[in-house]
Formats: structure tokens, C-alpha cells, sequence
């Protein structure tokens, strides 16, 4: 049974005065930012930072991403109002032993500040990730995908993007102030769609933002193996994900990528990669000059 959501929504961005280099007075678009208290059985759990663009969403894959509920089933309803700014999470059965999984709380890289309740690597051996592939014809396909879709971003910047991905197919696109708030509401979106199997075994997740341990362990809880950014990878995100098995893309721009972990997940069509971009030959003399400067 799917938890009852209310559909409180907000504007993603407001127009603001600006004074540019040359004095002249504009006005431009910025994106939101409000405050989102969440209360689950009327006890106030945390606040969340956000656009705002799907927050009983956001609240759901939250509860997800932070195993506090390992079922869509156990949420009975989740009721945001924007004017207080908050959001009632009521379950069927309540949260066992609450105040002692959300007494720790790990401050992550996220921008935005996230965070993470509990030991963020007490789950990370038990998972297991399935077997799956994404050839580079496909990746090409997400790269070109989220360059044509509209966004916030191109209007007012400021914000991550996230997407899911079957195939070359996008099946859900989210921004938000930060990309840990945009992945959680992918997850919330994944569980309220059981009628479209979603599992997360034969999708690509998709972030503008940098893979963080963060992320790649978020992408690991829901079951998705292949994992795409524009941005680069950091050291535990990394070792995470090697760890994981799960494939890593960064750079993700045009035809250019770096796969930095489960290569064998990626089926190279190197053919697809245009021609490769030979390196002026350097006579001894500025080879010496190019030697000098470096030291």
C-alpha cells in the first residue's frame, strides 16, 4: 500500500535586482531556498534545506536513503505545508529505537550541508549490487539528454540536477539547492512507481554534482550499479564504490568521459569517441624549456 502525499508545491525561483559590471541595474532569476522541518509521529526529525519543487518526494526518499524505513509500506502519509514549512511524516507502526539511530549524525560534502544518520559504511558490505551494463552509445544518449533538458539551472544556476536513467531513456529528472536532496527525491519517486517495477537493476543514475561517498552509497541503497556525472569523483567515493562494484563515469561531457571504477560494466564503442586528439611533438629544445618550467 502507497503512503497518501499531499501535492504542496512552490516557486522554484523568484526575480531579483541585480547591478552588473557596467552599473546597469537588471533583474534575474535566483533559485528558492526554504526550510523544510520534518516531524515522523509528531517528533521533529530534521530540517531540510530545498527548492521545494517535489518535497513530499524529497521526505520520502530521505526516510529511504537513511534506512530509518525499509519499506514504502511502513509511511501511512506524508502532509507538507509550505506555510509553516514543515512536513508531517505519519507511519503505520512508528520507527523502532528512533533516538538512538538518529542520535549520530555524520556531516557529509553535500552541498547544502547533507548529512547522514548512523555509521555511514555500517551497511555498505551488506549490500550487493546486480549485474548489468551500460554501453557507451548509451551514455552518449544521457549526456545528450540532459544537455537538451530544461532546467532551473539554465535560468537562474545555483542548483544540482539528478536524473534516472533506462537506457538512453530519462524517466525522472529533479533539481535542487543540493544534489543529495535531489537524489533522495529520485528514490522517493522510485518507490511511489511500483507499477513501473521500479528496481533500480537496470537504471543509470545521473547527478551535475560531484560522487561523493555520499552519492555512491545512496546509489548502492537503491539497487542502481551505474553511476554518471559531469563533475569528478572524491577519494572515498572512490574506494566506495570500487569496494561496491559499482561503475563510476566522471567528466561525462560531450563525447568526453573518465570511468574511474567497475569498468566492466561499461561496453566500449571507442569507434563512437571521434578521433583522438594527437599531442604536438616537442623538439629537444622546448622539451628543455617545458622541463624548466615545470621545476
Amino acid at each position: 500500500m502507497l503512503p497518501r502525499l499531499t501535492q504542496a508545491r512552490a516557486p522554484l525561483t523568484r526575480e531579483v535586482l541585480v547591478v552588473n559590471e557596467f552599473g546597469d541595474t537588471d533583474t534575474v532569476s535566483v533559485p528558492a531556498e526554504r526550510a523544510l522541518t520534518v516531524y515522523v509521529d509528531k517528533r521533529e526529525l530534521v530540517t531540510l534545506m530545498t527548492l521545494g519543487a517535489q518535497p513530499e518526494l524529497l521526505v520520502l526518499g530521505f526516510l529511504r536513503n537513511q534506512r530509518l524505513v525499509a519499506s514504502v509500506a511502513e509511511v501511512d502519509s506524508i502532509t507538507v505545508d509550505w506555510e509553516v514549512g514543515a512536513a508531517a511524516v505519519k507511519t503505520r507502526q512508528g520507527i523502532s529505537d528512533i533516538e538512538t539511530r538518529t542520535a549520530k549524525r555524520v556531516v557529509t560534502t553535500g552541498c547544502g550541508q547533507g548529512s547522514v544518520f548512523g555509521d555511514l559504511m555500517a551497511e555498505v558490505e551488506s549490500i550487493t549490487l546486480p549485474v548489468a551494463t551500460l554501453s557507451q552509445t548509451d551514455l552518449y544518449g544521457i549526456v545528450n539528454a540532459i544537455r537538451l533538458q530544461e532546467t532551473t539551472y539554465k535560468s537562474s544556476g545555483s542548483v544540482h540536477g539528478c536524473a534516472l536513467f533506462h537506457g538512453a531513456d530519462m524517466l525522472v529528472f529533479v533539481e535542487d539547492v543540493g544534489r543529495h536532496n535531489a537524489i533522495d527525491t529520485i528514490a522517493g519517486w522510485m518507490w511511489m512507481n511500483p507499477e513501473e517495477k521500479m528496481s533500480g537493476a537496470d537504471k543509470v543514475f545521473y547527478t551535475t554534482g560531484r560522487l561523493t561517498s555520499e552519492m555512491v552509497i545512496k546509489s548502492a541503497q537503491m539497487g542502481v550499479p551505474i553511476v554518471v556525472s559531469r563533475s569528478g569523483i572524491t577519494q572515498m567515493g572512490l574506494e566506495v564504490a570500487q569496494r561496491l562494484g559499482l561503475c563510476t563515469i566522471g567528466r561525462a561531457t560531450n563525447k568526453r568521459f573518465l570511468c574511474y571504477s567497475g569498468a566492466s560494466r561499461l561496453v566500449l564503442q571507442s569507434e563512437l569517441a571521434g578521433t583522438r586528439i594527437a599531442m604536438p611533438q616537442l623538439n629537444q629544445l622546448e622539451s628543455e624549456h617545458v622541463a624548466l618550467r615545470v621545476i
